[in-house]
Order: C-alpha cells, then sequence, then structure tokens
C-alpha cells in the first residue's frame, strides 16, 4: 500500500489543489490589463494541454491515473475560469441590471450576461465525454460534473437570494455581474442544494471506504467526495458571516487599486436619483463623476482668479504711450 492509496492523502490532495488553483486564478485575474492577452494565451494552452491529460489518464485505471485525472480535469476548469474573469467568456450583455428590473426580464438580462461562459461549459463538457469515452478511469469527467453542478448552483443562489454576496472577489471589470446578486433571507433552493449535496457526499465517502473497493475507486472517490465537500462549505460561505477573503489574501494581492473596485462597488449600489431638470434617471456614479468635473472647473477657476490678483496692475499700452 502506497502513501498515495491512503484515503486522507487523497482528501488532503484535493482540498490543496482546491485551495491553491483558487489563489492561482485570483492572482492572474488580478494583475494589470496589460497582461490580459497573454493570460488569455497560456488559459487556451492550458486548456488544450488539459484535454490531451485527460484523454491520456481516462485509458490509466490506476492509482496515479486517478490523481492525473482529477488534476488535469481541475487545470481544464481552471482554464475556463480565467477566460471567464478576464472578461471573455462572459455574456452579450456588460452592463448592470437596469433599476427596478424584475421578475422574467430580469432572469433574461442574468442569462445575457453569462451566456458564453454557459455555453463554453457546455462545449468543454462535450469535449471531456469524446475525448475520454469508453475510458477505463473516468474520474475526470466526474470532477468536472461536480465542478460544473456546484457552480450552477451557486450561481442560481446568488441569483435568487443569499445573505452574503463575497463579491469581492470578482474583478473591478465584472463588478457589473453584483446587480444581478441579491443580498437577502435565504432562498428556497438552498437547503435543497445543501442537502442533496450532503447526501451525495455521503455517499461518496462510503463507496470509497467499501470493503470490497479497489484501490483505485478509493482514491477516486474519496477525491470526489472531497471536492464536493468543499462545494457544501463554498455554499455555506454565502450564509455565514466568515473571512473568507484571509483563506486566499496572498492571490489578491496583484490586484492594483483594490480601493477603486470597493468603491465603485458601492456607489453602484446607491439607489437611482432623478434629474428635476431633464426627468431622466441618473446613477450615483453619475452624480458622483459630475461632482468631480464641477469641482475641477472651480479649483481652475479659482487658480485663475489668484493669479490675476498676484500679477501688478499695469496700465493700457495706448495710455502708457500717450503720457
Amino acid at each position: 500500500m502506497t502513501i498515495l492509496s491512503n484515503p486522507a492523502v487523497a482528501a488532503l490532495s484535493a482540498i490543496f489543489v482546491w485551495w491553491f488553483s483558487t489563489g492561482i486564478i485570483l492572482y492572474i485575474v488580478g494583475l494589470g490589463r496589460w497582461t490580459f492577452r497573454w493570460s488569455a494565451l497560456a488559459a487556451c494552452t492550458l486548456f488544450a494541454a488539459s484535454l490531451w491529460g485527460l484523454a491520456g489518464s481516462s485509458a490509466d485505471p490506476s492509482i496515479a491515473g486517478a490523481y492525473l485525472a482529477f488534476m488535469w480535469a481541475i487545470a481544464l476548469w481552471g482554464a475556463l475560469e480565467i477566460g471567464f474573469l478576464l472578461g471573455l467568456l462572459t455574456g452579450p450583455r456588460s452592463e448592470p441590471c437596469p433599476g427596478g428590473c424584475s421578475g422574467w426580464r430580469r432572469v433574461a438580462y442574468a442569462v445575457q450576461a453569462i451566456l458564453y461562459h454557459e455555453l463554453a461549459l457546455v462545449v468543454a463538457g462535450a469535449a471531456v465525454v469524446a475525448v475520454t469515452w469508453d475510458g477505463a478511469n473516468q474520474i475526470g469527467v466526474w470532477t468536472l460534473a461536480v465542478l460544473w453542478a456546484m457552480r450552477l448552483s451557486a450561481k442560481l443562489n446568488l441569483f435568487l437570494g443569499v445573505p452574503i454576496l463575497n463579491d469581492q472577489f470578482l474583478p473591478s471589470h465584472l463588478q457589473y455581474l453584483t446587480s444581478f446578486f441579491t443580498r437577502g433571507r435565504l432562498n428556497f433552493l438552498f437547503p435543497v442544494v445543501i442537502t442533496g449535496s450532503t447526501i451525495i457526499t455521503a455517499a461518496l465517502v462510503t463507496r470509497a471506504l467499501a470493503s470490497d473497493a479497489s484501490a483505485f475507486d478509493a482514491v477516486g472517490f474519496t477525491l470526489l467526495a472531497t471536492l464536493m465537500a468543499l462545494a457544501v462549505v463554498e455554499h455555506w460561505f454565502m450564509v455565514l458571516p466568515l473571512p473568507v477573503e484571509l483563506l486566499w489574501s496572498w492571490g489578491m494581492r496583484s490586484r492594483m487599486g483594490s480601493q477603486i473596485p470597493d468603491a465603485s462597488r458601492r456607489i453602484e449600489q446607491v439607489p437611482l436619483h432623478q434629474n428635476p431638470q431633464t426627468g431622466s434617471r441618473l446613477t450615483a456614479r453619475q452624480h458622483l463623476e459630475d461632482r468631480i468635473r464641477q469641482a475641477l472647473f472651480d479649483r481652475n477657476n479659482r487658480a485663475e482668479v489668484t493669479q490675476v490678483r498676484r500679477e501688478p496692475h499695469r496700465a493700457p499700452a495706448a495710455n502708457w504711450r500717450g503720457r
């Protein structure tokens, strides 16, 4: 029995991969915009390499094959996440949800905001199934299935309403997505997801620890059970007031001027105001921009007046010549 076949080692490995890959993604997308082109190129390369790795590992039903399939699936998912957080795989709508929008209209706007990402996940899932078809090792496929299902659940819960949004992890250029989030009481879907996910986690643990489980099954199902449990914990982050950002503070250090996105987010959440002259609805951001422009204009005027006062008074040229 090797150390890699130990279920505790498999669980700790899954936790480390989850934590470290999340931090790396946050670090990459927090860099300046001048790096986005190179980050996108690296993500495309990683996606292609992950497909190749999943295709190869699917034919290896060994302990090492289970680890490789799991890690290649996480890498492929990370490539898609980088594309989304860079703003390349979002949707045709890149504007906040209009004020007062509700019902199916709000649903339609929300779908437009993330449509490309959802389609990319479907295409990537189909590609993974295609390259691993009939493979003896399906850990990679099931890993992606867990990630996709729990991510979809997180999006739905944020849309329907949860007490804590944790929107500080979104980069500044995607802050408009927070307008589709709802901060409030727990929605009806949350307890259903938590209950179902916990039952699935318990079933995976039972399968991994079964007496007739092979070494490959024990490791593979432990990896899946740990990932499912981590997804459940991430859902609880939307309810419990915990300093979640401390887990990835090292990954957030790449963000330049982090106070600016925070201020922008607070401004955008201020209710809309009515312009008494035109009757048009102005956001708090527009009011702030107008105030800044007015302040700069007033400062320039004061500087010109001060400069004129400091200059000595001179008689007009015509009067001077006439003396």
